[in-house]
Formats: C-alpha cells, structure tokens, sequence
C-alpha cells in the first residue's frame, strides 16, 4: 500500500512584490523557446534570473498541454537527487525498479510540457544529464534553466541575463523613470517608505546609487530597504563608505560580484548583533523554514572558549568564539573618538569608534564588565541602543574589546596605559570573532597603539595556548530569534511566503552563501549549526511518525513535504559527518510511512542504501531501517531485494528482543508474499500475525495494514464474508483514532470483498468512501488503484460512459505512477475486462470519447466525476455553456474565481487562505457563497464546474 503526498504547487512561484519590465529579455526567451528545446538564463547571482524565467514560463504555459513545471534546486546539493526533484515537480510517483532517471523519461515521453530549472550551477553536471536525457529521450519537453554558468549542451540556447540599464547621473535625467534600474528602486522604497516616488529633487541621487550599485536588482532592493531610516543621499554616502572599506581601488570600477557582495555585506552590516547571528545560522537551513525550525537552529548558545595568555605574557588577538555573532566592521575606525571601555586599571582610555553605518558594538554604557550590556546596565543579553561596548577584564592585561560587542577586534592594552588604537581606513577584521585588526590590503601587517607606534600586537600563533572554558554568554533566547527573523524579514533578507501551518521564510541563494562565509568563521559554530538542524529534523520526524495514525495526516504531510529540503540536508550530514552514521539511519528510519504513503519510495530507497552501509553496527536502528529499505525495495517490485531485507531485519530483532521491530519485519515479509502472488502463503501469515494481535511498541498504522492485507488476501481468494468481517474489525480500530490512511485501503477492500459478493451498490459506494479519503491525503497510488476498480463495478453495473470516463482517468493516474500497473496480471486483467466490456457496449469511437474526457481531468475533478451517480446529469453537464463571467451565466467574482480554482486543484480551506494570504474565516466565507451562487452541496461539484469553464 502506499503512494500518497499533498497538493503541492510545482507550477509558476507566487509573485509577492511587483515586476519591474524586461520587455527586451521576455521577448527574447519567449522566441528562444519557441525555436528551442533548452533555454538557459545565464548572469552573475542577484540580476534576476529566476523571476525572469517564471515570467517568460507565464507567458508561454498555453503552448504546453501538460503545463509548466517549476524545479527549485537552490537547497539541494546531492546530484544524485536531482531527477528526484525533477520527478517531485512533475508529480510523478515511479515505483519501477530502473534508474531514477531512465524512469522519469520514460514517464513523460509523450508529454508536452515546460519545465524549468532553477539554480543550475552548483549541480551543473547533474543538470546537464536531467536535460540531456530529456532531449534525446523525449519530443515535447522543453526546459528553461537558471544558472551563472552555460550547461555546455550542443543544443542549449543562451540569454544572459544583464543588469537593468542605469541612466547617466550627468545626463538629462527628464526621462529617468523609463529606466527600469530606477523604477525599481523608486518601487522598493515606497514600500517603506509610503508616497516617495522619483522627483526632479532625488532623481540624480537615485541614478547615482543605482549606477554605484551597477544596476543589479537584488543589491537595489537591499538598499532600498534602508530608505526606513536614511534618505538617498545619505545612503549613498554610506554604501561610499562600505566601497572603500572592501577596496582600494574606485568604487565605480567594481565588478559585478564584488558590487552586489558590497550591498550584502552593508546590509549585514546594519543587522543588529542577533539579527547578525541569526542570519548566519539559518545559513545552514535549505530550501525554505517556519519559525520552529529557526528557533531550534538559532536559539542556542554554545560553550565558548577563550585563549588564556600565558603568564607575564600579551593577550593573543584570535580566539575562536563559535556562539558569538559574526558582524563585519565599520568602514572608518578613526582615532580619537573613544568608546567607553576601560583597560586594566590606568587612567588612559583606548577609543574604538563604533558609530555610523558599520556599528556594531552597540550595549549602554554600562560597565563594560564580563557579559553583554542591555541598556547601560550592564546585565547579560544582547547589545541594542547606546556607545558603550561589551567586554572583560584580562587580569590586568588591559581590556579584550568586541568577543561579545560584535567588533571582533581583539586588541592588547598594556597594563594601566589604556592606550588607544589606530586602524587605518580600510581595516577590516580577519579570522572570526576576536580577530586582530589589520588592513584590507596588508593582511600581514599588525595594528599599533595610537599613542606607542613602535609596539606591536602580537599574533595569536605566537603565543602558547591553554583554552579556559567560560560559561556560554545569554546568546540567542527564542524570543531573540523572534525578534532577529522579523527584523530580517523587514530588511529583506529574508523572504516570507505562505506554506502549511503557517508563514514560511527563505533565504535567497546569494544571502545563504554570504551567512555561511560568516559561520564559518568561527570554527566548529557550522557544524555546530547543522548537528542542531538534524537534531530538529529527527525531533520533528519521529513527532509526526507517533502522531501518524490520527486524524492530522494531511497536515502532517504537507509540514513534511515543506521540510523535504531540509530532510535532505540533515540526511546528508548525518551521512557525511564522522560519528554522525547512526543519527542519519535512526532518522531515514523513523520517516518510514513518509516514504511509503507519500509516494517516495525510491528516495527512501536510496537514504536506507547509504545509511545501512554506514552504519552497520547490530542496533535497533538497524533493524528498523533495513524492514524500511525491504517496503521499499518491494514498492519498486523488487520483491527479492526486500525480502532478503525484511529477513534480515526480522533476525536482527529477534536477537535484540524487540518485538515490534520484528512484528514490523513481519508485516514486509507478508507484504511481499502478496506482491508476489502468493496468495495462499500470504493468508496464512496475516492470518498468524492478526490472529496475534498488536505487540507493545507496534504501530498502529502497521497493525491495521496488517488486517487490510489479510482481508485482500481473503477476498482475492473467494472468501468475501471474511474479508468483510475482517474490514469491519480494522474501520473500528480507524475510526477511534480519526485515521484516514489505512481507512480508505480498508473501504477499498470492502468495495472489492462486496464486487466479489456482486453486491454493486454497497461496492460503489464504499469504493466512492474510499476515493474521496484518497484525495483528502493525495494518496495517488491508492487513488488509480480505486479508479480501476470503480470502473469494472461501473462496467457491471452496465453504466458503461461512466466505466470509460473513468478507465481514461486511470490510466492518467497510472502514467504518473506505472503505465504498466507494476506488470500486475490482476490489475491488467480487471482493466481489459472494463474496456472490453464498455468498448463493446458503446462502440469503439464512443468509447474513446469519454476515455478522452476522463484522460483530461485532474486529480480533484476525476473524483468529483467518479463519486456522481452513473444516471445522474453530471453538474459540469448541468452548467455547461457560457463562461462563469458571461451575462448569461453565474457571475463570480474575481477572488470567488480564484478560491473556485484552487478548490479545484483540491486545496483545502487553511491552504486557500495560505495561498491567497487571507484569513482561514475568509477563504471559508468565499466557498460558502460559491456553493450558494452555485447551488452546490460539495467542493467535488465545484472542481467539476470549474473543469467544464475551461
């Protein structure tokens, strides 16, 4: 059993901010597509290919009958899982036993569809082979790719991405609103700051902004975000400042990387400390996050350690502090201006100037003491407003400014001198947290006090070491990481987008590079960082695998399915990392009913493969992951493979005296007698194991597949009154947990157990039961299974449009799944037989005019057709004619259209709303009023009118 996975949009991103022209470009892609089968967008990161490449995808979607499919690629690194991806977007759910590849070609061979790919480049040789195979192995695929670099395919086609074109500062700046670079900019900052807009006074300062930022879109909307509290022209005189802090050379000579890295690290340089820290910690997340996932990444301070100087000798200036943040510093330390931080008992006192735009030290003007300064009190927590900076007495050795003030600057001041010190324009702090002064284009070179230029600062090489462990200083609380994700999102760092159960947020590509450089920094604080993303993960995993047989399946899948990213980045630390092997196996285990009911299989497959291998130590976790890898392997109709699986892990149990792993061996074995036809030595096993009853620590969705089993068993050999008598014992046992899975196997094999009683109406009706659940969790094996059967009671029954209507939608579901239905004798049979008899009773033409129609629908209107009564006028039928907004029809509004079309992509209520980015109430408010408009009872009816529209 097995095969279900949520609704989840693979079509064009949502556009959550407003699209600035690309006329020229649009054009061009969209007359390279129509001449080419493989498009590439090509251009330095931050110029806007992705946004580019679903706008020219919208307006070409109408040339491709099978639709437009969108691969996101930026959180994945294994090229392995890359035709995985590709599979995933395509909705395609293979359970063959060829290479994931060969079987994604296969699948759409005669398909016509767009798929792009987005953010090539760091699987480049990956993504050349996904297209390659789809040129050659297809005529309909066509495939638009987002990368910096070419593919280096023969038949790939180039658009390179430009930035957007800048006026002259010094020119006529009359016409400058027809410069897209500017209108960007003029947007963004509106957003902010309510009523700007371009004007004679501003429109010079805005070109040369945007000509100092090259044009390219992301480091605009970067600065544009500061308008919140600067204007234009101090904003250009502080990304001035941020230019000759990482140069030597003209600003205006930058190349295009170095430009938009100098708009990042400005804008993280006007982070605050938590934000700074937070940033650099959600680096380690893929794909997109909730709020959960970013707490328990970034709300953990770990133990710190400090290099103690030696007796009578200097403070070392380096010193890795893995839970401090990570801030750049400012662009000017000029001398003299002091910063409140006194040094070990003298008079004088040193100045690190920490104003401006690079500010980073930032407490009250506390102490000074060991910890970090809130508000002048000098208490522990984060710094926020004020000039005094954090820091600790060294024993009389003068004062280390910046571990906790976020400078990172280690300096030595000799004891009572409280020297100050001079860091020419330039500096910047090298090695991390802590890290010795020196200037950008010297990095040798050591940092003098002010007032004694012949000292120097030692390095921290030349002293010897002994690390001192302090306790960890009150870094990011979740209340922090509340703060710090809300403030990042306002300055545009992150993104926000709707998902399940709530908001999500993303990085983009360019800022995730940039917070990983900062992490790593510090050494230990990534690995740091990913070991707490796994642990998450694994919390999260086995959460949802205790709470699976319940009534939130559909959530629990589609929260899943959101994380499918982040799944695959703790995997492959797990599986990467010394020591980390059996965390890896214990998690790719425990999202055993992920693999199998959500369509998985062959991923699942190849997590086990790699996490068996590298664990092979005899442990439960073993156990458990290879009856895992034994499901698996025989979903994909490798029924050796998983039997000698299954078998081994029943052993292994055994020997450790875990009965519920080998009750759950047991169930595979039984599983795979089925499979293999079996049938006899099939009713004996699951007759044994029911008759057993649960054993402690035994799930319970395995417990009722084991009652699902030997009812088929039962009714594929005759025997119906048992097989409902069976059926009716595991629908008690779902309906007292709210489960939905394992009941609609069980309404199936009820419908099957009355088809061989030849009782059609409680068959049909049980089958539609059966349907209806499938939908509900998108189980789409279970939904083509169900759809064949339905269709040989509709033949029997002799509503024989009905039967082809729905043989048509079978095998559409099929084509996703198996075109040859697993080469089952059983499932082929029953669909010839359906045909055969339907063909015969309509005539050929007839028939495959309704197989047509049936072929044509999607998930969610198949099973608004299916669950009508045969002889009933179908309400597609009944309000077929006029589109919804013709005089003469029902008129809908505009938003009643939009939740009309998404009822029929099968969304549920919270998801319309998460969609649309209104309020649950709402969007249920909407479908009220639809069904009323409408004279409908149910959403199935609503799919089935909106079908009938197109």
């Amino acid at each position: 059993m097995g095969g279900s996975a949520p609704r989840r949009d693979h079509h064009l991103p949502a556009e959550t901010t407003s699209f600035v022209d690309r006329r020229g470009e649009l054009t061009q892609g969209r007359e390279l597509l129509a001449r080419a089968r493989l498009v590439t967008l090509t251009g330095p990161g931050g110029v806007g290919k992705t946004r580019l490449a679903a706008r020219i995808a919208a307006r070409v979607q109408r040339a491709f009958p099978d639709g437009v499919r969108f691969v996101h690629l930026s959180g994945l690194h294994d090229p392995a899982l890359v035709p995985f991806a590709a599979a995933d977007a395509l909705g395609l759910h293979d359970r063959s036993a060829q290479p994931a590849l060969d079987a994604l070609v296969e699948q759409v061979r005669d398909r016509r569809l767009l798929l792009v790919v987005d953010n090539c480049e760091h699987l480049a040789a990956a993504c050349a082979r996904l297209a390659a195979a789809l040129l050659h192995g297809t005529e309909g695929v066509r495939i638009l790719a987002t990368s910096r670099h070419r593919l280096g395919l023969t038949e790939e086609h180039l658009l390179e991405v430009r930035p957007l074109p800048v006026p002259d500062p010094h020119a006529d700046l009359s016409a400058a609103e027809g410069y897209p670079a500017l209108t960007l900019f003029a947007d963004r900052a509106a957003a902010v700051v309510p009523g700007f807009r371009l004007t004679p006074a501003n429109r010079a300062s805005v070109a040369r902004l945007c000509h100092r930022l090259d044009g390219l879109p992301l480091a605009i909307e970067l600065a544009a975000v500061r308008m919140r509290v600067l204007d234009v022209d101090q904003l250009l005189d502080r990304l001035d400042d941020r230019y000759r802090f990482l140069t030597t050379g003209s600003p205006a000579a930058l190349p295009r990387h170095q430009t938009l890295r100098a708009a990042v690290a400005w804008s993280h340089d006007l982070c605050t400390l938590p934000e700074q820290t937070v940033w650099a910690r959600l680096s380690v997340l893929a794909g997109s996050f909730d709020l959960e996932t970013a707490e328990a990444v970034c709300a953990d301070a770990t133990p710190q350690t400090v290099t103690r100087p030696p007796e009578g000798g200097d403070l070392p200036c380096a010193a890795p502090l893995p839970a401090a943040p990570l801030p750049a510093l400012p662009a000017q330390l000029r001398e003299g201006s002091g910063v409140g931080v006194r040094g070990g008992g003298g008079p004088g006192e040193g100045d690190l100037p920490v104003g401006g735009c690079g500010a980073v030290a930032r407490g009250g003007g506390g102490s000074g003491a060991g910890g970090w300064p809130v508000g002048g009190s000098g208490a522990g927590g984060w710094f926020q407003d004020g000039a005094g900076a954090g820091g600790w007495p060294a024993d009389g050795f003068g004062v280390r400014v910046g571990p906790t003030g976020g400078s990172g600057a280690g300096v030595r001041v000799g004891e009572g001198s409280g020297a100050g010190v001079r860091v020419e324009e330039g500096s910047r702090a090298v090695g991390g947290p802590g890290a010795l002064f020196q200037p950008a284009d010297n990095p040798g070179a050591s940092v003098q006090p002010a007032d004694n230029p012949g000292a120097r600062l030692h390095s921290a090489a030349e002293h010897t070491r002994s690390t001192l462990a302090l306790p960890p200083p009150p870094g990011p609380r979740t209340d922090d990481v509340l703060e710090a994700v809300a403030g990042l999102v306002d300055k545009s760092v992150l993104c926000r987008e709707p998902g399940p159960g709530g908001v999500r947020y993303r990085l983009l590509d360019t800022l995730r590079q940039y917070g990983l450089e900062q992490l790593r920094r510090a050494a230990g604080e990534e690995e740091a960082a990913r070991r707490r993303q796994r642990d998450w993960m694994l919390r999260r995993a086995e959460a949802c695998e205790r709470g699976w047989f319940g009534p939130g399946q559909p959530e629990t899948v589609a929260r899943l399915r959101a994380d499918r990213d982040n799944l695959r980045a703790a995997l492959d630390f797990s599986l990467s990392t010394p020591g980390e092997a059996l965390a890896g196996l214990r998690l790719a285990g425990a999202l055993w009913f992920y693999w199998h009911a959500c369509g998985a299989s062959r991923e699942g497959l190849y997590w086990l493969d790699r996490a068996l291998a590298a664990a092979p130590e005899p442990t439960r976790e073993r156990a458990r992951g290879l009856w895992v890898a034994g499901l698996l392997a025989a979903a994909t109709r490798d029924l050796p493979r998983g039997h000698r699986h299954a078998a081994e892990a029943l052993a292994l149990a055994r020997a450790l005296g875990d009965a519920a792993e080998a009750a759950h061996a047991e169930y595979v074995i039984g599983v795979i007698r089925l499979f293999g036809d079996d049938l006899p030595g099939a009713l004996r096993h699951f007759e044994t194991t029911v008759a057993r009853g649960p054993v402690p620590g035994q799930h319970l969705s395995l417990v009722g597949l084991d009652q699902v089993e030997l009812a088929c068993a039962l009714a594929f050999l005759g025997e119906a009154e048992r097989a409902v008598e069976v059926c009716e014992q595991a629908l008690g046992l779902c309906e007292r947990h709210g489960e939905k899975w394992v009941r609609s196997y069980v309404l199936r094999i009820l419908a099957l157990a009355h088809s061989v009683r030849r009782d059609w109406p409680r068959a049909e009706r049980h089958g539609r039961e059966a349907l209806r659940l499938k939908l509900a969790v998108h189980d789409v094996i279970g939904i083509a299974l169900t759809l064949d059967l339905l269709a040989s009671i509709a033949a029997e029954r002799g509503a024989h449009e009905h039967a082809a209507l729905l043989l048509g939608g079978a095998d559409r579901a099929w084509a996703d799944i198996d075109t040859g239905r697993w080469g089952s004798h059983t499932l082929n049979s029953t669909r010839r037989d359906s045909e055969e008899r339907s063909a015969s009773a309509l005539g050929r033409d007839a028939f495959e005019r309704a197989h047509r129609r049936g072929h044509a629908l999607g998930l969610a209107e198949l099973v608004g057709h299916a669950c009508q009564e045969p002889g009933r006028p179908h309400p597609a039928e009944a309000t077929a004619g006029p589109p919804p907004h013709d005089d003469t029809a029902v008129r809908l509004t505009r938003r009643e259209t939009e939740v009309a079309r998404l009822v029929a992509e099968g969304l549920a209520n919270q998801q319309i709303a998460d969609r649309l980015v209104i309020a649950r109430r709402t969007a249920e408010g909407h479908v009220e009023r639809i069904l009323s408009k409408l004279g409908f009872s149910n959403r199935s009816q609503i799919a089935a009118w909106m079908t009938a529209q197109r």
